[in-house]
């Protein structure tokens, strides 16, 4: 089983002068550095736009267990399986 390389491209980037320069005399590969940083840094935007995106479906959620209370509470258990039993 083979597996494709990712597709790499070439970019500029305006940097800290200083930091670049810390980086390199240690050693660092500033290109890993600098797309394991954007993976992340994407990765939680997406993360933050799905949780705005879904925030009225979390809000009626929540206000239909206000109403109803759980429909399982009766066979939950664990720590917070109080908080849903009236």
């Amino acid at each position: 089983m083979t597996h494709a390389l990712p597709t790499r491209r070439k970019t500029s980037l305006t940097l800290d002068a200083a930091t670049l320069d810390d980086a390199r005399a240690l050693g660092l590969n500033v290109s890993a550095v600098a797309d394991a940083a954007l993976q992340r840094a994407v990765a939680e935007a997406r993360r933050a736009a799905w949780r705005d995106a879904n925030a009225g479906v979390f809000a009626a959620q929540a206000a239909w267990h206000e109403t109803h209370g759980h429909p399982l509470s009766d066979i939950m258990a664990g720590p917070a399986s109080d908080a849903w039993k009236d």
